[in-house]
């Protein structure tokens, strides 16, 4: 029977086997873990990584519970009742400027009135789009999502790049992935199915990046390289900090503050009305950052 201890012990192995292959890709840095408990109930353990490949990296677990903050009750348009919510939550910035970033998040919500949901998703954002790893990436995707139903990779492509898109700088955060949230059983897939889909989507993760550390990590870089990387940055510190769900309900649950921003990568710049020089990479990076790019055919 699935039920919220075992979609819990499963999310506390996948944050276990997770860390143990980003750091056998690193090859030098191990996971420093922080255990906390959060005062309205439920914590967690957060673990960070700091290494040659990766400059900063967090796999976050959580298991949290208690009172429904009335600004989440609004949100979901829910009577008063408590909530448990658990998942893991992991974003990686690289060192080289031609590593790309990457998140992803795995959740599952249980509301004391008997509702309940997944959510979660997978997205890349490279300092420096290159379309053939672009098209891996969404393939194998895409591989992940057809196991389950043919819908689901159109449909959680189209609502990661609606959800992942910097609407004050009218481009997306990187070249998407996929993304859902509130995933309930029905007369077609029930919780069993719904929790399988997540665990596959959790299992794709750690395959994926490792394979664009050891595509990229050696390609040369130089100053202008590093430059543009922090003009990315500090895109993607944009996004999370004004337009991400997850950033403002973990804030809005009394959150842990370290945890909750521990997606933000560990320098980032903003040079005012920065402008790629025509024809440059970054200007050809720029051009890949729109919604409806189909990478898949």
């Amino acid at each position: 029977m699935i039920n919220k201890e075992v979609i819990t012990n499963w999310f506390m192995s996948l944050q276990d086997d997770i860390c143990r292959q980003l750091e056998d890709a690193d090859g030098t840095a191990k996971f420093k873990e922080d255990a906390w408990q959060r005062e309205g109930g439920g914590g967690g353990r957060t673990r960070i990584i700091e290494g040659e490949v990766i400059e900063k990296g967090g796999v976050a677990f959580s298991a949290v519970h208690g009172e429904t903050p009335a600004k989440i009750l609004e949100a979901l348009r829910l009577p008063e009742t408590d909530f448990y919510a658990t998942g893991v939550s992991i974003v990686m910035h690289p060192k080289s400027p031609m590593v790309p970033i990457i998140h992803m998040n795995v959740r599952y919500f249980e509301m004391e009135n008997g509702s309940s949901w997944f959510g979660g998703g997978i997205d890349l954002t490279p300092h420096y789009v290159d379309p053939e790893d672009a098209k891996y990436f969404h393939q194998e995707l895409k591989k992940v999502c057809d196991k389950h139903h043919t819908s689901y990779y159109p449909r959680f492509k189209e609502w990661a790049d609606e959800y992942f898109y910097v609407r004050h700088r009218q481009e997306t955060r990187g070249i998407g992935g996929i993304f859902f949230d509130r995933l309930t059983e029905d007369e077609q897939m029930n919780k069993e199915h719904l929790f399988r889909f997540v665990q596959d989507v959790g299992q794709a993760f750690a395959p994926l990046y490792t394979y664009f550390i050891r595509k990229n990590k050696d390609k040369p870089y130089g100053e202008q390289e590093k430059n543009w990387q922090l003009v990315r940055r500090g895109r993607y510190v944009e996004f999370n900090l004004v337009w991400d769900k997850g950033t403002k309900f973990g804030l809005d649950t009394n959150g842990r503050t370290e945890s909750i921003l521990m997606s933000l990568p560990p320098q980032a710049n903003w040079f005012y009305n920065h402008q790629p020089e025509a024809g440059s990479p970054e200007q050809k990076t720029l051009s890949y950052l729109k919604k409806g790019l189909n990478w898949v055919s």
